[in-house]
């Protein structure tokens, strides 16, 4: 039996093992894909990336929060948006960073945060100034759903290219936007 251990830094399983930009196309590719430079934090880029999704959603609830329709179909669109922007950045950035799924691609955590979101609207009058503790909370979901990856969010890691960057963290997005809503629900 073979005794030898081979020892990893944690932080660097998942990182690019290279950054060949080679256009301009290339470096919007990764300056979107890194979730506008978070995903380049060399710890918990992850969670960087879902605080920059955060802070998007927060600013959205602050601005068009008095609108309820009109809040729910922009957190909408800026779903669509951010997937539509990730698939092709994080498909582009595999391959500047030559390593599927690189640690530093953090563009489905700031969308799938976004996500996670959505189904609050309707309960923003009911909250009064105390959403900002459900943000947390909706945050903290979107992370458990992220990390722990239960069925079938594990399975769509394995598609190809942006596409499988992008549709895990979409999935645990939804996950944790439908218990935030019930949370909400039995509490409200």
């Amino acid at each position: 039996m073979n005794t030898t251990m081979i020892e990893r830094n944690p932080f660097e399983s998942k990182r690019g093992k290279a950054l060949k930009i080679e256009s301009a196309a290339d470096f919007i590719a990764v300056f979107v894909a890194t979730g506008f430079g978070a995903g380049f934090i060399p710890f918990g880029p992850g969670t960087w990336g879902s605080i920059v999704g955060l802070l998007i959603a927060y600013g959205l609830i602050a601005a068009f929060g008095a609108d309820i329709l009109l809040l729910q179909n922009i957190l909408i669109a800026a779903g669509l948006v951010f997937a539509a922007l990730g698939v092709w950045a994080s498909d582009r950035a595999e391959k500047v960073f030559d390593r599927k799924d690189a640690g530093q691609i953090v563009i489905d955590e700031v969308f799938g945060q976004i996500i996670s979101f959505v189904f609050i609207a309707p309960y923003l009058v009911k909250l009064g100034p105390n959403w900002r503790w459900w943000m947390i909370a909706g945050f903290a979901l979107f992370r458990a759903f992220d990390i722990f990856k239960p069925y079938p969010i594990n399975r769509l890691q394995g598609l190809s290219g942006g596409l499988g960057v992008m549709m895990d963290d979409a999935l645990a997005g939804i996950y944790a936007a439908v218990v935030l809503s019930l949370l909400l629900a039995l509490v409200i």
